[in-house]
């Protein structure tokens, strides 16, 4: 777990890529390039198997307004053939430490009901469901819902 470089781009947009394709972790449709991600870069880690990224997570601010200032909003990939080894648990462990460092505490994501595996690894992290959110959006012109899961981080935590 580390980081994320500028050298990270290409497997980040690969992996997210894969999550697009798959129509179960985003309302995303339109496949990513490494330039489309380098703006996110600050607030993204990756974990490496074998010299070669596996799994990202990055956080977004949830809102601009000051009084969200420490609430963030996060995402998690992991590349199909690393998935049910856990490396997602453990970047995510990762991931909430590093927003704890950078001034967040709050974490926040929306997550498909039927995207079984994502809603396991979060509340295997701590994170609560907070409840659904009915037809949040569309995905390929069909409705979709989202469970709502948080997690608090430092301060708000105990």
């Amino acid at each position: 777990m580390r980081p994320a470089r500028p050298e990270d781009a290409a497997a980040w947009a690969e992996i997210y890529n894969q999550g697009i394709e798959e129509r179960q972790a985003t309302f995303e449709t339109r496949l990513r390039s490494p330039e489309d991600l380098a703006a996110l870069i600050e607030r993204t880690i990756v974990a490496e198997s074998d010299g070669r990224v596996v799994a990202w997570a990055g956080i977004t601010p949830y809102s601009t307004r000051d009084a969200y200032a420490g609430v963030g909003e996060f995402s998690i990939y992991v590349d199909r053939a690393a998935r049910g080894g856990g490396v997602g648990r453990r970047l995510l462990g990762e991931l909430c430490d590093f927003a704890e460092s950078l001034g967040f505490h709050k974490l926040t994501s929306k997550i498909f009901p039927e995207n079984e595996a994502s809603l396991a690894l979060m509340r295997s992290c701590g994170f609560r469901d907070l409840g659904i959110h009915r037809r949040h959006a569309r995905l390929d012109a069909e409705w979709r819902d989202v469970v709502v899961v948080e997690r608090l981080l430092g301060d708000a935590a105990r």
